[in-house]
């Protein structure tokens, strides 16, 4: 199963702790354009190492992080640690605050044929070549992954709660999420976690580029190294992990926005909607996102002027022509791919994840904005993805369909970076791992 290992990341020097704020950063696959121009105007901010500027983005990163380490703008943790995180938030329309409680640790880089790390969406090439040079030439993890184990009994917890009454850092990032990093270092408490994780696999939530650029950068070191013992820093990738029981685990829908298809007409889609879906119009299109919640099989249509909800009839399930198992074929998400974006809409299943036709965004009042300007022709609004669903996919060996989860809120970058470069990896002597 999982084995972990504690880390010695390098961290902002401490005279840079009242400006955390303005050094952490989105992670690289969700920043905007803009807040990049915004952030890239701070010369010591993570976005320097996370998402550097072309040309050579990768070797300006290498300089960027030898200048920090010379100047003393980031120093590296003396002794072996794991680190703590915990994410408060609230979601709109609710009260109630949450607390995403998690930890940030190396776990061994498990290739997908082991069984180990669990994936549930695919990943583009293009992202993971980034993220291969960017490894190759920094020899460092910038923001960790998002990883999930399954505990009922809640064993760590009572172990992240003591440490967190001591924080190193609290900042509220851009999401409007009070972060909070704190450090464990007892070397007992820290054998406890790395017990208790290897006995079990591990959902990869967030970060499947990341995960990937990891493998291949290991395959390429491995292949390089006729002295490889497998303990070398790159066999291993930085994860923060959270428990798939809490019911903090929050996963936010991605809606589905078509433009530019030629030929659209709304009464001939509305027409082929109907061999599969009971179709039902919505007079006020603003609430048609909460008229689907918790219903199967149930979407949320939107054109210009009209909006409509539409389920699937149960036994249109059988016509489905995927070769997927039942878990991944009674998905929300597989249903609207198959039967409203390759059956009504006409775009193929093969072609969906490259098409220039399908939009994503996990705003429910951008997509009708968007829709009533004209910008999309439609907008298919859907459910959130359970916790349980990701569970069975993974198990079944099968992905999801693209932009399946968000997982909220996002880990940010700049808390640590973890080191893999092989006399920055190994522990002094004097630590006890």
């Amino acid at each position: 199963m999982a084995e972990i290992l504690p880390i010695r990341p390098w961290r902002y020097a401490r005279k840079l702790n009242d400006a955390l704020d303005d050094l952490v950063s989105p992670l690289f696959d969700v920043v905007s354009e803009k807040q990049r121009q915004a952030l890239y105007g701070n010369p010591l901010n993570s976005i320097h190492l996370s998402v550097p500027q072309p040309p050579d983005a990768a070797e300006r990163a290498a300089v960027t992080l030898a200048n920090w380490k010379a100047d003393g703008s980031i120093v590296q943790d003396t002794l072996p640690a794991l680190y703590v995180y915990y994410q408060y938030f609230k979601l709109p329309g609710s009260a109630k605050e949450y607390c995403r409680k998690g930890f940030i640790a190396h776990i061994r880089a498990y290739d997908w044929d082991e069984n180990v790390v669990l994936r549930h969406e695919n990943t583009i090439p293009k992202a993971v070549n980034d993220r291969i040079a960017l490894l190759d030439k920094t020899e460092l993890h910038v923001s960790p992954t998002h990883g999930l184990y399954t505990d009922e009994s809640f064993a760590l917890e009572k172990f992240m709660d003591e440490a967190i009454t001591n924080p190193l850092y609290e900042t509220e990032d851009y999401q409007g999420v009070r972060d909070v990093l704190a450090v464990i270092q007892d070397a007992q408490v820290i054998q406890k976690f790395i017990d208790h994780i290897a006995t079990r696999k591990i959902i990869l939530a967030d970060g499947h580029h990341r995960y990937e650029g990891s493998l291949a950068f290991k395959h390429k070191r491995a292949n390089a190294n006729p002295a490889h013992t497998g303990m070398e820093g790159y066999n291993y990738h930085l994860m923060y992990f959270t428990n798939t029981e809490s019911d903090d685990l929050r996963i936010l829908p991605t809606h589905r926005l078509i433009e530019g298809l030629r030929d659209f007409d709304e009464s001939k889609i509305l027409k082929r909607l109907e061999e599969d879906f009971i179709i039902k119009p919505v007079d006020d299109a603003d609430t048609l996102n909460e008229i689907i919640v918790g219903k199967p099989w149930a979407f949320g249509i939107l054109f210009n002027e009209n909006a409509y909800k539409v389920r699937l009839k149960p036994e249109a399930l059988e016509k489905m022509k995927w070769p997927f198992p039942d878990e991944v074929k009674r998905l929300d998400l597989t249903v609207m791919h198959y039967f409203i974006i390759e059956k009504v809409l006409g775009i193929p299943g093969k072609d969906q994840r490259q098409s220039p036709h399908i939009d994503f965004d996990r705003s429910f009042s951008d997509c009708l904005k968007k829709v009533v300007q004209g910008k999309s022709q439609m907008a298919i609004i859907t459910n959130e993805v359970s916790i349980e669903d990701v569970k069975q996919v993974c198990q079944s060996g099968y992905t999801m369909p693209q932009k399946s989860t968000y997982f909220y809120p996002k880990v940010i970058c700049g808390f640590l970076f973890s080191t893999v470069k092989e006399s920055e990896f190994r522990n002094p002597v004097y630590a006890p791992f």
